[in-house]
């Protein structure tokens, strides 16, 4: 809760300060100004056409890995009858919220042809504003969402690994429960697989392959 909760509090500052830019008519160093015009006035809404949709699709699939999780909670939720509705409902709510307001104060602050592939546009968009430590900030954010994203994957894995194996669609190892009814072995498997990411790094040295390799596989898996 507390890790995800740094993320959105981040976000929401990205907002509500992208709203302030616009409105202000903020000059950024690329020419333009903060304007929501930026989003279509520099070769439309699909300017790669439809080949660029889809080439951004499967980053953004891996992106809503996750909600899967509402369902995954049922068993260990007090009134699921009454919260899990509520959660489902919330999910679109929150995706225009903090996915798609995001992108769209993003690119009307710096047109997309503008921002740079290889530095964070959370902290452009502060560094506009003349917040030195924005890098730094952002960074600790990262990693408290990395964390929060990993201990969400670990606690979803290790009961899907003991749902299946209770269906007898796993081995039979995963269905058994620790004294205090968590299903251990699903999650030890489920560690040693987030360790493999470790191995790949030493495999692959470029940190950008190994990211997109794992994204597509795990995007391609959800899907699936």
């Amino acid at each position: 809760f507390w890790f995800a909760m740094v993320k959105i509090v981040a976000i929401v500052a990205l907002i509500i300060l992208g709203a302030v830019l616009v409105f202000m008519h903020f000059p950024s160093p690329s020419g333009s100004v903060a304007s929501f015009t930026n989003l279509w006035d520099h070769g439309g809404m699909f300017p790669k056409g439809i080949s660029g949709f889809f080439a951004g699709f499967q980053i953004a699939v891996f992106a809503f890995v996750g909600i899967e999780l509402v369902g995954t909670t049922a068993a260990e939720t007090k009134n699921p009858q009454v919260v899990l509705p509520r959660a489902i409902n919330a999910i679109p709510i929150r995706i225009i919220m903090f996915y798609v307001f995001s992108l769209i104060m993003i690119m009307s602050v710096t047109p997309w042809n503008a921002i740079a592939a290889d530095r964070s546009p959370f902290v452009e968009m502060f560094v506009l504003v003349g917040f030195p430590a924005a890098a730094s900030v952002i960074n600790f954010v990262v990693l408290t969402s990395a964390a929060s994203s990993a201990n969400s994957g670990v606690f979803s894995t290790s009961r899907m690994l003991f749902g299946l194996a209770k269906q007898g669609d796993a081995p039979e190892a995963f269905a058994h429960l620790s004294k205090r009814a968590v299903p251990a072995t699903g999650l030890l498997f489920s560690c040693i697989c987030l360790l493999s990411g470790v191995v790949l790094i030493y495999l692959i040295p470029n940190v950008m392959t190994v990211f997109t390799l794992v994204t597509t596989v795990s995007a391609i898996l959800f899907m699936f």
